[in-house]
């Protein structure tokens, strides 16, 4: 039996203060991973931290989380992908057990579910935020996780060749969410303690600008997966909007044989010409998605399910 090469990837940003722990508890944890540390533009010495704590480093000078997934992602060749945070914040003990359940049960995604130990280390905004673009994603998709913004997760080869990452920033956890929740992937969540950061490092993200990002990444992803849906759903409020107009003056016209209102009249023709508009612009986006899932699936089935080796 031959083992699979577990690549632990670490994209970091000025985390000087927290890498050298972050790449100690994977050495312990994974000790026949290769640990690979992301820099992405840090202004402090968090590259020669993590190279003497001995990681792999390599840098993304394109700035953002997504820009430094894209190029791991990439790069790297392995069988097993672990990915987190170089702050700290997430569990490398359980890492073993994401490992192993991945293999069992030959999934290709395991998400590290975070259950906060201490108060600052997960707040309030980030909670509800999470939480609200978490339910947003169910209602959209139909089902989802239960902590869709977590960057602690495991994928299979597979996952990660045929996700085609276009993310910038913090977003991309929303974006490989949605990937795994379209091509029906075998996915599975583990709760795994999340802890406050070191002193001296601090948060990157923002509640409200990054929340924002979030939000419009959901749905720039539902436009693009769901066009029927999108561009139905924008016709139907422009086919309800004529109708309701529509509606006096066709028993006008029942009743006298005239039409009095002709800028009335010309307004509901351009909303029922509107609303056709967007209904057959999603029939014929909705049959590119689908050329795009297969092409998506194909990448997908190229590569052998997670197993433990023959």
């Amino acid at each position: 039996m031959t083992e699979p090469r577990i690549a632990v990837l670490l994209p970091c940003y000025n985390e000087e203060a927290a890498i050298a722990q972050t790449v100690a508890g994977f050495r312990a944890a994974l000790p026949g991973a290769t640990i690979y540390v992301y820099d992405n533009n840090s202004r402090d010495r968090t590259c020669a931290v993590a190279a003497a704590a001995g990681a792999v480093v390599r840098s993304e000078r394109i700035q953002g989380k997504g820009a430094v997934v894209r190029r791991m992602f990439a790069d790297i060749d392995a069988d097993i992908y672990v990915m987190a945070d170089g702050d700290a914040t997430y569990d490398a003990a359980s890492a073993p057990a994401l490992v192993d359940r991945l293999l069992d049960e030959q999934l290709d995604m395991i998400v590290g579910s975070r259950v906060h130990e201490a108060a600052e280390a997960y707040r309030r905004g980030h909670q509800f935020g999470n939480a609200l673009l978490t339910g947003m994603l169910t209602r959209l998709f139909g089902r989802s996780f239960t902590d869709i913004l977590s960057g602690y997760r495991v994928f299979s080869r597979r996952f990660v060749k045929s996700f085609p990452s276009l993310s910038a920033g913090f977003e991309i956890e929303t974006e490989i969410s949605v990937h795994a929740l379209e091509l029906r992937m075998p996915v599975a969540e583990i709760e795994t303690p999340y802890y406050a950061r070191p002193e001296g490092s601090e948060s990157k993200l923002s509640t409200y600008s990054d929340g924002w990002r979030i939000l419009r990444t959901i749905v720039t992803l539902y436009r693009i997966e769901r066009p029927l849906l999108f561009f139905g759903a924008i016709g139907g409020v422009f086919a309800a909007l004529a109708l309701a107009l529509g509606v006096p003056l066709i028993l006008t016209y029942l009743d006298t044989h005239l039409v009095p209102r002709f800028p009335t009249a010309i307004l509901i023709t351009g909303l029922g010409l509107f609303a056709a508009l967007n209904v057959f612009t999603g029939l014929i986006l909705d049959t590119v998605v689908h050329g795009r899932h297969e092409v998506r699936r194909l990448a997908y089935l190229a590569h052998r399910a997670p197993s433990r080796g023959a």
